[in-house]
């Protein structure tokens, strides 16, 4: 059974040599940065360790290194104090530490939608946050959580009161199998349902923007406000070659989890495999496009941590997402070869 959503095993990942793609570089030199995960390697990642095996990194002028951080709650810490050149982190973390003035800012989003929900066996008949009033629910004890969980129950006439909450940490299904939850808040249906069914258990999952929790992006990468400021052109390098490998793993997920595996080789694959396919629908999803965070979205879930009295009153979004940001709607990249694209430069609004 993998390990559970943020329960790591320390130390870096290195994927394999660099090979095939061949393109101009953007620098003379090779500049050495990197990226810390938001969890083990998985599905998520599949993008960066194919545009680190194809070689698009170091293509554009980049040596990156792909860290698995021991701790991954002090990724943004990490970034903004320039021990990572970049992270991936969660939309709600990143707009909380931006209240603390944590100078993270939001580059790239790598998942554009809630993945997150109320999980459940198929045998509790739950299908509907009314289905939970008078029962146990297991959840990793995070605020934010609770107010999804709060949305979730309102929008269908139920208050918290009425619910038993139990942390029960990162144990989801075995919280479930055990009987100690009827239910658990905070599974991703691109993994959680997957190992759940793989293990014979039929799930239930219903999706926080189904009951209304405003749409969000789940993983986001970040880099530090110094760095978009003083390697501009470093950070523009590395979405170039991000968006490539989103892209062409997306095109060809079946050789982009032969990647993650040999990167990884603890990797479940039967888990990734169903992931993936999940995945790569948002990664090419046309509007907005990959990568584009929307201003308009971020403010509304920013107004509903405010109203949930996760952010301050009078919170602010000034420069999360970076000065000039979001990107520029890029042109449906076109297919070279198995998998190979050759897509429009990764652009900001505002450039010239």
């Amino acid at each position: 059974m993998p390990l559970n959503r943020r329960s790591f095993l320390a130390g870096s990942v290195a994927a394999g040599a660099a090979v095939g793609m061949t393109r101009q570089s953007r620098a003379q030199g090779v500049e050495k940065a990197s990226i810390a995960l938001d969890w083990y390697p998985n599905a998520n990642h599949a993008g960066l360790f194919w545009a680190q095996s194809k070689g698009l990194f170091q293509a554009a002028g980049v040596d990156i290194s792909i860290e698995t951080p021991a701790d991954p709650t002090t990724v943004l810490q990490t970034v903004a104090a320039g021990r990572d050149t970049f992270g991936i982190s969660y939309q709600p973390d990143i707009l909380l530490a931006r209240a603390q003035d944590v100078p993270v800012v939001a580059v790239c989003a790598i998942v554009p939608r809630p993945l997150q929900g109320v999980m459940s066996l198929k045998s509790a008949g739950i299908a509907r946050p009314s289905d939970l009033r008078g029962k146990t629910l297991g959840y990793p004890g995070i605020p934010s959580q609770e107010a999804f969980l709060r949305t979730m129950l309102a929008a269908d006439g139920v208050s918290m009161d009425e619910i038993t909450l139990n942390n029960v940490e990162f144990n989801l299904l075995p919280s479930l199998i055990s009987g100690q939850a009827a239910a658990v808040m905070g599974a991703f249906w691109t993994h959680e349902t997957i190992v759940a069914e793989l293990e014979g258990y039929p799930v239930n999952m219903m999706k926080v923007e189904d009951w209304g929790v405003p749409l969000y992006d789940e993983l986001v990468l970040v880099s530090s406000e110094k760095t978009l400021a003083d390697k501009r052109d470093l950070v523009d390098a590395v979405l170039d070659a991000v968006r490539e490998g989103y892209l062409a793993a997306a095109a060809d997920p079946k050789q982009a989890i032969d990647i993650l595996v040999a990167a990884y080789p603890e990797t479940e694959r039967p888990v990734e495999e169903q992931g993936i396919a999940l995945l790569a629908e948002l990664w090419t999803q046309p509007e907005p496009g990959f990568g584009i965070m929307e201003p308009d979205a971020w403010e509304k879930f920013a107004d509903w941590m405010i109203e949930h009295e996760l952010l301050p009153a009078g919170f602010e979004l000034d420069d999360t997402i970076g000065a000039n940001l979001p990107p520029l709607p890029l042109a449906t990249p076109t297919v070279q070869g198995a998998g190979t694209f050759v897509p429009a430069p990764f652009s900001f609004a505002g450039d010239d």
